[in-house]
């Protein structure tokens, strides 16, 4: 058994949080990356304490975290040892994105290139008149009232979100504010079988819910599993809305365990055959956290995100959060309120939805030919049924186009085994890609 004290070995206690957590994730990070194999003995918490120049009992009440956790054990007369763990199968990782990829529609990702430069630089220009002083201090982690208070207007008119500046605490971006949760809630927390990857690697553990042609079964939820994430408005990847019975069966179950259900609403202005659907969270507020971002409609690079969240979350999440906003510039906050109150917002959102409709018909008419299409009623991507999904992956890649197959969204202890192709055609290269993506499903299909 290899010991710590035969080892020179770095722990980060930077960042925000009290002492006594900076140290619990460090270690825990050390020993989900494998810094720390299975088996090595930890130092004795007096030992260690005085390493670190900190209290004993920091390290001790650290220890038992992560004892009661799994990722350590405590014998009597055997010391503190990193657990042995069951080894997950190594991540889906893909292929890294060389010079001869021309063309990379493996991201359900806006066309960035349509940004609406102007309209957003005469919202910064009056946003920059009209801050007080005040905006120009450390900030408020909560994030600027007047970005609360025209996303509370904004996503209760079309969203159907019951929102109340109060309880939006605004944050860098999606990963940001599930990260908060993570440290909140008790894991595992329940994902859906198909979805994005950081949905599973933001958690310490996740366990997958069946999704079929009506979305999550949510009339699955297990009782003793206290938190679900759902992407009820179009289901990532696979396309579908969350049915209407397994919405109010998501929140009747959250309220029977004193559960939560968090809403990640990343693409829901973006729908092709009616209306948008509304959020869950206007069922019970109480219950449901809404997850909303600027990624989709606007673009990434501005890494703004919003919570809205149940009462009893506000101060705790607020707690995690530093002291003041280091992350978010206020001008951008500023910007993105005036972009929304003069109806900027709400006229990208409109023309960026007639585009993705148009892109989304010339997709469905060039492949249709040869594959299945579904999950097409919304958003920027769209899924190819195809038992060739490995054949099609290999061949774009050799024709410089990068698609991603349906396997690499698929919960590692998930059993399902349906195949695919997931191709964004939110994408700016998707236009000229698509007619060599057509002759690639015409050699394999």
């Amino acid at each position: 058994m290899e010991s710590w004290a035969n080892l020179d070995f770095h722990l980060d206690l930077s960042g925000p949080g009290g002492l006594r957590h900076r140290l619990t994730a460090s270690l825990r990070e050390a020993v989900r990356s494998a810094r720390l194999p299975p088996g090595t003995r930890l130092p004795a918490s007096r030992s260690l304490a005085a390493d670190l120049g900190i209290a004993r009992n920091t390290v001790a009440e650290a220890y038992a975290e992560l004892v009661a956790e799994g990722w350590l054990t405590a014998r009597q007369g055997s010391g503190t040892v990193v657990a042995q763990r069951v080894e997950p199968p190594p991540p889906k990782t893909r292929r890294v994105i060389g010079p001869a990829v021309q063309f990379d529609l493996s991201e359900s990702a806006p066309d960035v290139t349509e940004f609406p430069r102007t309209e957003w630089i005469r919202s910064t220009r009056r946003a920059l008149t009209a801050a007080p002083a005040e905006a120009f201090g450390p900030g408020d982690p909560q994030g600027r009232i007047e970005l609360r208070t025209a996303l509370a207007e904004y996503l209760a008119r079309a969203r159907g979100v019951r929102a109340d500046p109060e309880r939006i605490v605004v944050c860098s971006g999606f990963a940001d504010g599930i990260r908060m949760f993570n440290r909140l809630l008790k894991p595992p927390v329940v994902v859906e079988e198909y979805g994005l990857q950081f949905h599973q690697s933001l958690w310490t553990a996740t366990e997958p819910l069946l999704v079929d042609e009506h979305g999550a079964n949510t009339e699955q939820l297990p009782d003793d599993r206290r938190a679900v994430v759902l992407t009820p408005a179009h289901q990532f990847p696979l396309g579908g809305p969350l049915h209407p019975r397994r919405r109010a069966s998501a929140v009747e179950w959250a309220r029977r365990v004193g559960g939560v259900v968090l809403e990640d609403d990343y693409d829901g202005e973006f729908r092709y055959d009616r209306q948008p659907v509304g959020a869950v969270q206007g069922l019970d507020p109480e219950h449901v956290v809404y997850l909303g971002t600027s990624s989709k409609a606007l673009s990434p690079a501005l890494r703004i995100a919003w919570m809205v969240l149940p009462d009893r979350f506000v101060d705790p999440i607020l707690a995690l959060k530093t002291d003041r906003e280091q992350y978010i510039s206020m001008l951008d906050q500023l910007t993105l309120a005036d972009f929304l109150e003069c109806g900027a917002y709400d006229s990208h959102v409109r023309r960026m939805r007639l585009e993705y409709q148009r892109r989304r018909d010339r997709l469905v008419e060039a492949v249709s030919p040869y594959v299945k299409v579904s999950g097409i009623a919304a958003g920027m991507h769209a899924v190819l049924e195809t038992p060739h999904d490995e054949a099609i992956v290999q061949m774009a890649r050799e024709r410089g186009i990068e698609v991603s197959p349906l396997s690499w969204f698929r919960h590692e202890q998930s059993d399902d085994d349906r195949t695919g192709i997931v191709i964004s055609f939110g994408q700016p290269a998707f236009p000229r890609a698509l007619p060599l993506f057509t002759e690639v499903l015409a050699a394999c299909c």
